[in-house]
């Protein structure tokens, strides 16, 4: 089924066991030198299968840090350990050399180096314009890093030339505004980059690798695909660069570097194919692949000759190993949320929401998980994430596991989340997980709600409460920012929770509606493309300072936005909250002021905070030696603490 994945590939005098490679991506893991857990975090995914790594953006100079550093030989040994540690995986490690230009502050906290004084778009100040001189530190900087990179026994390097960093600026005709050899002209702009690839040529063997990640901006304007293309061709023309690794966007839209689920499969495809036209170096594309049956599809239709899979091996570290073995259906599902990886990123250290094991492997990988000596009973109440999590962990370790569940079916909220737009993907891992705990021999029982005394009855030896939420009443309106107030509702107002709005197809909502989002997360956001799609004008309103605060690390609210704005009539209102509701309009005012402001509103749609559901694990404290209570019922939250908590309770147990 797999011809083309599991054949190697050159790469100049590097061979590839197989077309899987895991493209840099960053981790936070370290802030200087590559450490245990990032060792740990790619020996995982180099024992799961993947046929090429290319380790996250190390820094080669301090006028623009971000993470990993090569900036001195102090980076060696660390290096050598990583290589030392993956190389009887028969994996290929590459590290990628990386300035960000205007994007990233320098080592000491100050103003980065960048082609022009130009801010960036997150900028906070201009960056400081490169002289000449600088431009030649720099090319020096590569190639004593790639020098180093060879010497640790790493296969090869790659520069970031793409995605908006340091090259990119160069390149983009915008962007870079100088006058002198490095600004201006075509020839001038790429300059840098051609000098920086002979260096490295120059200052490493001919069998060692280099290759380059290049693509276009967003905006076509900035920096197009034609001009990338013509500049991966005059690298490989030269004979600079032994692969292209085809990527598409920047900061100007940066979720079109890493889309969520919102968008499919190969979704980069038709920049790449601009990109990649005449390349005859090997090319690597990216886009959401997360099987190796997109993966073959692709490389079958000739579209490029190693594919990208970097969140779906997040997710699963032994995603290409059990494919192999026919276990493709025991692979945990990338979900495309981007809260744990991409989201953990921005937030300080990347992780997963399905996978709570990432970023821990030294001590949590589930290959530690061994089968107890002492199995116990255990009896989980609540089949969504949680529950099912904690099960599945169970039985892993060996204990007898009954999952009761008071509805007919498994999977919790997500049931009523995945009928929200664009957000149908959410349910893969509710799939997975029953699948996974009906595989492993859990006796569940759907349509069985419990009280206390029916638990006690049951003499579990550990009992994991996963109960869940359920909604506030949409009418009993509590606003974070103001609990004081109180909303007048008007009896013949037309006012929904999420779930009201999600589940019933055939209300009529009238032609104007507003969404109250006290959250900040992904809830308000559905709901608003659920009524945007049903054709009505949508008015947010939230104390945060922002739209869907909570996701903006994720990217994907400028996706939604996006999607909004093309819509039409979508308006947003922040550090606001309700006064009153009436019959075809709603009242609202800033937080810190007096003066209200009508808003026509035939439809009130109120995104609060869920109830947790614990009178059970209230009722059951002190009557049970092993007790846990996990998820929503602990707190009203989303699936990555869910299944984090459901998780660690079960590899509690003793």
């Amino acid at each position: 089924m797999f011809e083309r994945v599991f054949s190697p590939i050159r790469i100049g005098a590097i061979e590839i066991p197989n077309r899987i490679v895991r493209t840099a991506h960053a981790t936070a893991y370290s802030r200087s030198y590559i450490n245990d857990a990032l060792i740990a975090y790619h020996l995982e995914r180099a024992k799961g299968g993947a046929g090429l790594s290319i380790i996250e953006g190390a820094s080669v100079h301090a006028s623009s840090t971000f993470a990993l550093s090569v900036r001195d030989d102090d980076a060696i040994p660390h290096m050598k350990r990583l290589a030392r540690t993956t190389a009887p995986t028969g994996m290929k490690l590459f590290q990628q050399l990386w300035h960000g230009g205007y994007t990233d502050p320098a080592a000491d906290g100050g103003l980065p180096w960048a082609p022009s004084a130009m801010p960036g778009r997150y900028s906070i100040a201009p960056p400081i314009p490169m002289t000449t001189d600088q431009i030649g530190e720099l090319v020096d900087a590569y190639a004593k890093a790639a020098a180093r990179v060879e010497e640790s026994g790493m296969d090869g390097v790659e520069i970031l030339a793409g995605n908006g960093y340091l090259f990119s600026q160069f390149f983009s005709p915008v962007l870079n505004q100088r006058t002198d050899a490095y600004g201006g002209s075509f020839e001038n702009r790429i300059r840098m980059l051609l000098e920086t690839l002979r260096a490295i040529r120059a200052a490493t063997s001919s069998g060692f690798g280099l290759g380059i990640r290049i693509g276009d901006s967003s905006d076509q304007r900035i920096l197009p695909a034609e001009d990338a293309n013509a500049i991966a061709l005059r690298a490989q023309d030269e004979g600079l660069i032994d692969f292209v690794n085809i990527t598409h966007g920047d900061y100007y839209f940066h979720v079109d570097r890493y889309a969520g689920m919102d968008q499919p499969v190969g979704y980069q495809l038709p920049f790449a194919a601009r990109i990649a036209e005449g390349i005859t170096v090997p090319r690597i594309v990216v886009g959401r692949y997360a099987t190796l049956d997109d993966a073959e599809q692709t490389l079958r239709a000739g579209h490029a000759d190693m594919v990208n899979i970097v969140r779906g091996m997040i997710a699963d570290p032994m995603l290409v190993v059990k494919t192999r073995e026919g276990r493709g259906t025991e692979v945990r599902p990338c979900i495309g949320c981007n809260q744990g990886c991409i989201g953990g990123v921005f937030s300080g250290r990347m992780g997963c929401a399905v996978n709570p094991t990432v970023g821990h492997e030294e001590t949590m990988s589930e290959s530690l998980i061994v089968r107890t000596a002492t199995p116990r009973k255990v009896l989980v109440v609540g089949g969504g994430v949680a529950g099912m999590e904690a099960a599945r962990v169970a039985l892993l370790a060996g204990h007898a596991v009954t999952l009761v569940e008071a509805s007919p079916d498994l999977g919790g909220l997500l049931n009523v989340a995945r009928h929200m737009p664009k957000l149908h993907a959410i349910g893969d891992i509710a799939i997975w997980l029953a699948n996974e705990i009906y595989r492993l021999g859990a006796d569940v029982r759907l349509a069985t709600y419990m009280e206390a005394e029916d638990v006690l009855a049951e003499a579990a030896d550990v009992v994991i409460v996963a109960t869940g939420s359920q909604p506030a009443d949409a009418r009993a309106i509590t606003q974070t920012a103001d609990p004081a107030s109180q909303v007048r509702i008007a009896d013949d107002a037309n006012v929904l929770d999420s779930y009201d709005l999600v589940m019933s197809h055939a209300k009529d909502y009238g032609s104007t509606a507003l969404v109250l989002d006290d959250v900040g997360h992904y809830e308000a956001i559905g709901c608003c493309e659920a009524l945007l799609d049903k054709g009505l004008g949508v008015t947010y309103v939230t104390r945060h300072l922002m739209f869907a605060p909570a996701m903006e690390a994720t990217g994907r609210t400028q996706a939604a936005l996006q999607r909004f704005y093309k819509a039409g009539g979508f308006r947003i209102v922040t550090q606001s909250e309700l006064v009153s509701i009436d019959k075809g309009r709603a009242e609202i005012r800033p937080i810190f002021g007096t003066a209200t402001e009508t808003v026509q509103a035939d439809t009130v749609v109120v995104v609060g905070y869920r109830q947790s559901q614990n009178a059970l694990w209230q009722a059951l404290r002190g009557r049970v030696a092993q007790l846990h209570l996990v998820g929503d019922a602990l707190s009203a939250r989303d699936i990555q603490p869910a299944i984090r908590e459901g998780h660690f309770a079960a590899r509690s147990i003793t």
